[in-house]
């Protein structure tokens, strides 16, 4: 985890790649970070230039050209899914290491192209799923492999909300797959599950469009199976209202009002677990349904993922710590979903 700032090094020079929504936020947390030091924006469209003058850096229309005059150390990735293939190659190719925007790339096949050229060049490309970074799920994970539940029998998520309003469909992109909840939210919550669980070993699911009609789907649900044993479900849309989203539970975007609702629940052979407002339920007094079952809240603490995701970033580019996301296991996450899709389409189980 990010370690404590040391004053006896210079700023990590970092620089952004696409300075669109998720790209801001990066930037905010890259100003504050006494770690960093942010020396350039890239970005296609000329009104990010605006952006980089806020922060008072140089504005780039060409990644590659920001790359080779500006040398950054490491580079934040924030393109669209479908265009983060080559800024990701381009930075490793120019000595920087990457933090990559989920997912790590739009195919498997390109993930894999992305894995091998970050051990060609001996460079560290992490991969944006910074829930990793909350200390709550960290208390979570310790929870299941304590074994104060048990051995884990079923786990069970559910994410749906209902995109809409500000002209968020104007957007052609937003309506294909790339940008559908499998590959923007969907991709979160399987790697949350993998972080919690351990590895997802076989995926049967089925997906609908019937909702907007367009490329990419609407909704899907999903049977698991784990390398542990355990079995699971996950149900998922962007095309309904629900109190049960991640956003809602933890009140992380502040554009969204929280409903502060669990989203995920866990049992194992002695007791269950909901999350992300910790919880742990057990029987009173012995084994079975005979006994009241009772909430124990767990105490946790809150924080600011993303910044904690930059600074550690920082601490990997000094060799300070290993990532606590590597490119191989944002590539495991992303196979995950795209199984969902295989699935889906041919209505047969999928073995990872």
């Amino acid at each position: 985890m990010p370690a404590a700032k040391n004053s006896s090094f210079k700023p990590v020079r970092l620089a952004v790649i696409g300075a669109g929504v998720i790209g801001k936020t990066h930037l905010q947390k890259i100003a504050a970070e006494t770690a960093a030091e942010l020396v350039a924006v890239a970005d296609p469209f000329s009104a990010a230039a605006d952006v980089a003058a806020q922060y008072g850096v140089p504005f780039f229309a060409d990644n590659a050209q920001m790359l080779a005059e500006i040398r950054p150390e490491g580079v934040f990735v924030c393109t669209p899914t479908e265009v983060h293939l080559l800024p990701v190659l381009a930075a490793l190719d120019a000595g920087a290491h990457v933090l990559v925007e989920k997912p790590i790339t739009a195919t498997t096949e390109e993930a894999v192209q992305v894995v091998a050229m970050a051990r060609a060049v001996g460079r560290q490309v992490m991969v944006g799923h910074h829930r990793r970074y909350y200390p709550v799920l960290q208390r979570t994970k310790e929870i299941v492999e304590s074994g104060e539940i048990g051995d884990l029998v079923t786990v069970h998520g559910h994410w749906a909300l209902q995109k809409a309003g500000g002209g968020y469909w104007d957007s052609q992109w937003r309506k294909r797959r790339a940008a559908g909840p499998g590959l923007t939210n969907l991709i979160h919550e399987f790697d949350t599950l993998r972080f919690v669980c351990g590895e997802i070993s076989s995926i049967q699911a089925e997906i609908t469009s019937r909702v907007h009609g367009w490329e990419k789907e609407d909704a899907a649900a999903i049977i698991m199976t784990f390398a542990n044993g355990a079995i699971g479900t996950f149900t998922l849309s962007d095309a309904s209202p629900s109190p049960w989203a991640w956003e809602l539970a933890t009140g992380e975007n502040p554009a969204f009002p929280p409903s502060w609702r669990n989203t995920h629940r866990l049992t194992g052979t002695t007791g269950a677990l909901e999350f992300p407002d910790l919880a742990v339920w057990k029987h009173n007094g012995g084994e079975g349904w005979r006994f009241p079952i009772e909430r124990h809240a767990v105490p946790h603490v809150g924080a600011d993922a993303f910044a904690r995701q930059c600074a550690h970033f920082c601490a990997v580019i000094r060799g300070e710590e290993a990532p606590i996301i590597t490119a191989e296991d944002g590539a495991r996450t992303l196979a995950a979903v795209t199984a969902v899709f295989e699935a889906a389409e041919t209505g047969r189980r999928v073995t990872l």
